[in-house]
């Protein structure tokens, strides 16, 4: 009986795509982690500077 189970576990891919989606999700993770410290100074500066730009207008 468990000689059979894992005969057909070790033939049985169907999990093969799932880890498969796992591993590219993993990936555009990384990637977007890796953009977002990239850019993320420059960002943060040009918000500061619509801000203070705000404030100003505002007359604070």
């Amino acid at each position: 009986m468990l000689k059979r189970f894992l005969s057909r576990f070790r033939r049985d891919d169907s999990g093969a795509t799932s880890i498969e989606y796992g591993m590219i999700l993993a990936l555009m993770f990384l990637v977007i982690l890796g953009a977002l410290q990239a850019f993320g100074g420059t960002g943060s500066g040009i918000f500061n500077n619509a801000m203070d730009a705000v404030r100003g207008a505002m007359g604070g």
